[in-house]
């Protein structure tokens, strides 16, 4: 999820505060946002001094800024004595809109720093392990050599990670998320599985005409989550079936079934972009090539703070990178 720092423009501010402290006035006031900053700097440092000091301008020009700033108005921000600076009633609405203006501006020069500066530091990342050895372990390769500064740590065990608890900066998932405000998430890529099988399991057994069939062969299942093999949902244009075959092996591990199905020992549904390299070459045939499952979505899971690290960014970067790639060309990062 990218982070938007909102515009407030000068025309807006102006508006807001006229509105605000003068509804019936109709005078349009074109006010300096700079100005709006150097009257935040000297509330929060308490004297034109320090304020001064503090921005390395004449302690006289800051003085003249704000009291144009205050013609402007119409009405004064600050009563000046020889011991202290009070802030008026006026003042204090003005400063809300000051300060928000200040923090924006804070936040695009934080932003700006972050993204030229080289990325660097751990970088703790969850993901499946299939997932990074089907599919992207090359372009981790590259990373690593691209971003020398950057310490990679990937936990690739199949349970979901608890993201802020664990400090992780990225997890990558599959299908639905649950709602947590904590986190954010940016779609990196949708696939969809299909039905495939050697050719010397098709000469053996004889290729399925009708998703009912696949009750009578031999098939290799995913374990879900429930320790139960998870059924198999298939659609055709309108049509639709659902089955749980029955298998001859189970295993929560999509690289462990796809090399089952290269051995010709069953048919798996696998993901059409693990198994595309593999029609390529001839040594798996889509099965019931009509039929295939819904279509999931693969995300980039993160901490929902204001600012992502650089780190972080870079790496999500990549990663849509090569998966956009592998999509257009039809490659996959698959050993045999």
């Amino acid at each position: 999820m990218d982070m938007i720092v909102p515009n407030l423009n000068q025309s807006e501010t102006s508006s807001q505060l006229l509105t605000a402290a003068h509804p019936r006035k109709t005078i349009l006031m074109q006010l300096d946002p700079n100005d709006l900053l150097l009257f935040a700097r000297v509330v929060s440092e308490g004297s034109f001094s320090k304020a001064a000091q503090r921005l390395a301008v004449p302690k006289s020009t800051l003085s003249r800024r704000l009291s144009t700033l205050e013609n402007q108005l119409g009405e004064r921000l600050l009563l000046r004595t020889t011991r202290k600076l009070v802030v008026t009633d006026f003042g204090n609405h003005v400063l809300a809109h000051a300060q928000q203006v200040s923090e924006e501006v804070e936040a695009t020069l934080a932003l700006t720093q972050l993204r030229q500066s080289e990325p660097s530091g751990r970088l703790r990342v969850s993901m499946p392990a299939d997932f990074a050895n089907q599919t992207i372990s090359s372009m981790i390769g590259r990373f690593l050599r691209k971003y020398p500064a950057i310490s990679l740590e990937m936990d690739l065990s199949p349970r979901r990670v608890d993201i802020i608890g664990e400090n992780f900066d990225l997890a990558i998932r599959m299908g639905t998320l649950p709602d947590d405000a904590s986190l954010a998430a940016r779609l990196l890529a949708v696939f969809s599985a299909a039905l495939y099988a050697a050719p010397n399991y098709l000469e053996q057994y004889g290729e399925p005409q009708e998703p009912e069939a696949l009750m009578e062969h031999k098939t290799l299942r995913l374990l879900g989550r429930s320790g139960d093999a998870a059924p198999w949902r298939l659609k055709s244009g309108e049509q639709s079936w659902e089955g749980v075959p029955p298998g001859i092996a189970t295993a929560n591990s999509p690289e462990m079934l796809r090399r089952l199905a290269l051995d010709g020992l069953g048919i798996a549904l696998l993901s059409e972009q693990f198994a595309r390299c593999h029609l390529h070459d001839g040594s798996l045939i889509r099965v019931l090539p009509q039929w295939h499952s819904p279509e999931f979505n693969a995300w980039a899971v993160f901490p929902g703070r204001r600012l992502m690290p650089a780190r972080t960014r870079v790496f999500i970067d990549e990663l849509m990178r090569e998966l956009e790639a592998a999509q257009q060309d039809g490659t996959c990062d698959t050993n045999k």
